[in-house]
């Protein structure tokens, strides 16, 4: 048993038992009971012996999910991720709009890549974080569905309005686009740089 020194208030030094907070436990190894694993039509076959053995047959899922190996990477390489990026469009660029967003264009040196890339912003008067994710994605996928339609080796950024929300409430996917398809169209409205000048 340990002790500790403690001290009583008039500074005498009194050896008290320290606290054990471990409960009597028996040293002895605990015997394995013979029922202690499932019984053998329930358990898990585990792993094959032979590593080249066929697959297990049973339920397999209904549709795998398989990417192409330059898709994800060529996706990316379509956006803009920098602020320079979004600066140089929104400064040097053209910008046509209508009531749910407006498109910023702005044609990239001839030395660069073909294909055109894109950058969305949505601000928080579309809604919370969730909101304005899920505008994003259908944005995108509204822009590159029209991708026949819009000019190659240009960069595009998407500024929707608080009003796009209701319309891709009310008209989904079909909505976006066709509101889309109306904002690439330089005749749609006339530009932003030409009302402020």
């Amino acid at each position: 048993m340990a002790f500790a020194a403690r001290r009583r208030v008039g500074g005498d030094r009194i050896l008290a038992p320290l606290r054990s907070h471990e409960a009597d436990l028996s040293t002895q190894e605990a015997q394995a009971r013979p029922d202690s694993r499932l019984s053998s039509q329930n358990e898990d076959p585990g792993w094959p012996l032979d590593p080249e053995a066929a697959p297990a047959q049973g339920p397999q899922a209904p549709y795998a999910l398989t990417v192409a190996a330059g898709d994800a990477g060529a996706r990316k390489r379509r956006r803009l991720s920098r602020s320079g990026e979004f600066d140089r469009v929104y400064r040097e660029g053209s910008s046509h709009a209508n009531r749910y967003l407006v498109v910023y264009s702005f044609p990239r040196p001839e030395e660069s890549e073909d294909t055109a890339r894109l950058g969305v912003s949505v601000g928080r008067k579309v809604g919370g974080a969730v909101e304005r994710n899920r505008i994003k994605r259908a944005l995108r996928e509204a822009f590159w569905s029209l991708e026949d339609e819009i000019p190659s080796g240009h960069d595009f950024v998407l500024v929707a309005r608080a009003e796009i929300a209701a319309l891709f409430d009310r008209d989904g996917a079909d909505g976006l686009r066709s509101s889309l398809r109306e904002a690439l169209r330089p005749d749609s409205e006339s530009t932003e740089k030409d009302r402020l000048t």
